[in-house]
This record gives structure tokens, sequence and C-alpha cells, in this order.
């Protein structure tokens, strides 16, 4: 089934908004990751700011998840598109791998 593009409502541009809020920090937090290696910083302190940025990736991820499923999925589903629940199934195992 074709996909088509959305009217985005308030809601999904204070979302985006977010979103684009939360990556401009996971950019800043991977420079300071390449920094403190340059500096040679500490291994541990590295790894947690690693760790940091993955976990912000990951409630990223599971933002776009919500609305996917909210949206999208609902959507697809109400249109008789029995695939959507294949697709979103293979999403969150690609997620929780």
């Amino acid at each position: 089934m074709e996909k088509k593009e959305r009217m985005p409502s308030d809601q999904s541009i204070q979302v985006q908004k977010s979103i684009m809020d939360r990556l401009n920090r996971v950019e800043g937090q991977i420079r300071g990751i390449k920094n403190m290696i340059e500096k040679g910083t500490y291994c541990d302190d590295v790894i947690i700011q690693i760790e940091a940025s993955r976990s912000a990736l990951s409630s990223i991820a599971l933002i776009l998840l919500e609305g996917h499923f909210k949206n999208c999925i609902a959507q697809e589903i109400r249109q008789g598109d029995d695939e959507a629940v294949e697709a979103a199934l293979k999403i969150i195992k690609k997620l929780i791998k």
C-alpha cells in the first residue's frame, strides 16, 4: 500500500521541534566525545558520555515510534492494510536488538 504524506498538525510540529532540539543536543554530545578522545580523556568518562548519547537517541526513537503507531500504523490498519502490523513488528524487533 502506498504511503501518503500528511499535513503536519500543530502537535506534530511541536514533536518535530522537540526531536530536532534533542538531536542537536546529541550532536553536541558526539562532538564532545570526539574532543574527549582527542584530549586523551580517561576511558570511563568517554564511555559514560557514549552511553548518554545512546540513551538520548533511544529516547528519540521511542518518541518517533509512538507517533508512528498512533498515526501511520493506526491509519493503515483502518484502511485495511494487513501488512501494517508486520511492518510495526519489524521496527520493534530492530529497536530491541
